[in-house]
């Protein structure tokens, strides 16, 4: 499994930006898709995951500004940032925790990490 993202840059503060993450690969349905960010000298941080049913998890200080989707068809997850805010800065990562391979499959741990897009929230 392969993950490419998409979509970061440079946005003043209070704008909006949406991010897109690809998986590819020999896969038939993907469990939980995430995005994760890492700022210098930082853990990397959950922000929002939503699994392949389409339930959400957001970390506190992004709710009611972010909203995670995905399109299931297509492997897809995306993140629409509004509001953003100069402490979003950082590099975001979306990430895949298991996969099947098949309708009959078993869930397969891959947990696969896409290279990181930055985004950047100037004050």
């Amino acid at each position: 499994v392969q993950l490419q993202a998409s979509g970061g840059g440079l946005v003043q503060a209070g704008g909006s930006l949406r991010l897109s993450c690809t998986a590819s690969g020999t896969i038939f349905s993907i469990n939980v898709m995430g995005w994760y960010r890492q700022t210098p000298g930082k853990y990397r941080e959950l922000v929002a995951d939503s699994t392949e049913g389409g339930i959400t998890n957001y970390v506190d200080d992004v709710k009611g500004r972010f909203t995670i989707s995905r399109d299931n068809a297509k492997n897809t997850v995306y993140l629409q940032m509004n509001s953003l805010k100069p402490e979003d800065t950082a590099v975001y990562y979306c990430h895949v925790d298991k996969i099947r391979l098949n309708g009959g499959s078993l869930w397969r741990d891959v947990d696969t990490w896409g290279k990181g897009t930055q985004v950047t929230v100037s004050s």
